[in-house]
């Protein structure tokens, strides 16, 4: 299946595992690009694309395919998550789940062009018998790396977002003053729900956009 690119009008243009950066000379292409990563945002695109069950899939790996079919070259994944919910007195699926996420992190964080930016997990009561999770802070630590791009990497013209927050649209508006193309990766769909409505502020905001499909999380699975 073909992916779909998306242009706005009047642009124009002169569960994740850890992989390996490592790379031969022949992956390098004449431009260089930084990937930035919701995770919270892919771990519920892949359990949607796997009908309920997470797709196992490589993050680094993933990040540079994506990096190659736009003919980049990713030198550095920024990697935004939260770890997962702990009780005053953690359960024993609690610490489970911590485990889990400890030894994905720990191996994440032995590569040296993956970063890592952790926020935390908020549990909220929806019912009695009820609650609801979500991330807090991811966000902002994205936007803070985003700000400094023209700063901390001033030889970099394009980068590559995968999200579909349009919380990030302010910064996305200031980097485009640096004359910075953002090139985004993201999913919607008008079906009614599920998690990934179409945000039109978000997808007007960036140089140009392209849906993720289901291709590209099984193009980076695992070589047996």
């Amino acid at each position: 299946m073909k992916e779909k690119v998306y242009k706005p009008e009047g642009f124009s243009r002169t569960n994740m595992l850890p992989g390996d950066l490592k790379r031969s000379p022949d992956d390098y292409f004449s431009e260089n690009t930084l990937v930035f990563v919701d995770a919270g945002f892919l771990s519920k695109l892949s359990k949607y694309f796997g009908n309920g069950k997470y797709l196992s899939y490589d993050v680094i790996r993933f990040s540079e395919n994506l990096s190659k079919k736009e003919n980049l070259n990713c030198i550095k994944i920024f990697y935004y998550t939260a770890p997962p919910f702990q009780s005053e007195r953690p359960e024993k699926n609690e610490k489970l789940r911590k485990d889990n996420y400890d030894r994905f992190i720990n191996k994440l964080k032995q590569q040296n062009d993956f970063i890592i930016r952790e926020g935390r997990c908020q549990r909220i009561r929806v019912s009695s018998d009820d609650f609801k999770f979500c991330q807090k802070g991811v966000d902002t630590l994205m936007t803070m790396d985003l700000v400094s791009i023209p700063i901390k990497f001033p030889k970099i013209k394009r980068i590559i977002l995968i999200a579909c927050d349009s919380d990030f649209v302010p910064v996305i508006n200031q980097l485009r003053e640096f004359n910075l193309e953002i090139i985004l990766y993201t999913y919607f769909t008008k079906r009614r729900n599920t998690n990934f409505s179409r945000s039109f502020h978000l997808i007007n905001s960036v140089s140009r956009y392209v849906k993720l499909t289901k291709q590209d999380f099984l193009e980076a699975g695992f070589e047996k």
